[in-house]
């Protein structure tokens, strides 16, 4: 396991005096903003990986209305600074040296996302970098790594976000290793969903049109690469990421409180999956709201999300979904790891932080 969220020393202290070059010499942080949330790991590196020392997640709806007026509002941008402002604060008292911080879907949208990169960089001293959604999948796809299953042939990655889903395809060999086949970025996530249909009150005959629509957006990635062929062929792994997947593994779980070390890895049938998700569509939004592990942030938002998953496994129907509670931000992190090896090799010398 390459990560690790509880306090163990795995030998770190033993070794951090004769390894202060390369990846051991630094403290780093992952910060992901998305449309919907912000995400911040700090983490320090270990033999088989790192070990998280601190961690931050909001729901800050920063894609609130961007997809009907073009940009992000004032309102949205403020509750985003507030938290960003607490990552900035944690990434400052746990003494970061290797840092990267990137934005998703609604900065690539919105037409004055220059206006809020600046006002960020003004109020919290961090600099955002906007991916791109190659990168975003491919990021998604290394953080996940650990949880594909090489006993397969190939794997369907999925990443739900607030403004677009990725989805990532993928060819598994025997020894551990994996080509990327294919890759595309939805224009819908649960919060672009979710405002087209309504999240409150939905009902079984909107939440079929959700997904019978997100069926529809799937169908060229299935034409381009073949999937349903190769899902009908059998060795077929499908692992989702994403707070619409964790909540249901939740839920599934019966947990009254989200817990990651439950959740991350755990397997569903996607029967299962589907019973759930129609179960918490079917609610008034009050009800969903008191369910455990939803809560009243992503109450409105998550029958969306559930939508794109019954869509994802009724157009490719393997019978069993793994649950990653890890993806962009995990993929920041080996990344900023590899590139302090490199340069601590002097194969190249990096600015030492990237926020």
């Amino acid at each position: 396991m390459y990560g690790r969220y509880a306090g163990r020393k795995d030998g770190h202290r033993r070794q951090a005096g004769r390894r202060r070059t390369g990846r051991w010499a630094h403290t780093y942080a992952a910060l992901d903003l998305g449309t919907n949330n912000c995400r911040l790991l700090v983490a320090k590196p270990t033999r088989d990986g790192f070990r998280v020392v601190d961690a931050f997640s909001r729901v800050v709806r920063l894609g609130e209305g961007v997809r009907a007026s073009g940009r992000l509002s004032q309102t949205a941008m403020r509750r985003t600074i507030a938290g960003l402002r607490i990552c900035a604060a944690k990434m400052r008292r746990r003494g970061v040296t290797r840092a990267r911080c990137v934005a998703t879907e609604a900065c690539r949208r919105a037409d004055n996302c220059d206006e809020f990169l600046d006002l960020v960089r003004a109020e919290t001293g961090l600099s955002l970098d906007i991916i791109s959604t190659a990168e975003e999948a491919r990021l998604a796809v290394n953080g996940c790594r650990p949880l594909l299953d090489h006993g397969h042939s190939h794997a369907l990655v999925f990443d739900i976000g607030g403004g677009s889903t990725e989805l990532m395809w993928l060819a598994l060999d025997a020894d551990g290793g994996g080509d990327l086949l294919g890759w595309t970025s939805l224009p819908c996530g649960v919060v672009t969903l979710a405002e087209n249909y309504g999240g409150g009150e939905v009902g079984p005959a909107l939440y079929e049109r959700m997904v019978e629509d997100v069926c529809a957006m799937l169908a060229p990635f299935d034409a381009a690469h073949g999937l349903g062929r190769a899902v009908a062929a059998g060795g077929v792994q499908m692992l989702g990421t994403s707070g619409t997947v964790t909540t249901l593994a939740g839920v599934h779980l019966g947990l009254a409180a989200y817990d990651r070390a439950r959740v991350d890895g755990a397997w569903l049938d996607f029967d299962e999956v589907t019973r759930i998700s129609r179960r918490l569509a079917a609610m008034p939004l009050a009800e969903r709201a008191e369910v455990g592990c939803v809560g009243p942030d992503r109450a409105d938002l998550l029958v969306a999300g559930c939508a794109v998953v019954e869509a994802i496994g009724r157009c490719w129907p393997v019978a069993r979904l793994r649950v990653a509670d890890r993806g962009l931000r995990e993929g920041l992190l080996l990344a900023l790891m590899r590139e302090a090896d490199a340069e601590g090799r002097g194969r190249d010398r990096p600015a030492l932080s990237r926020s």
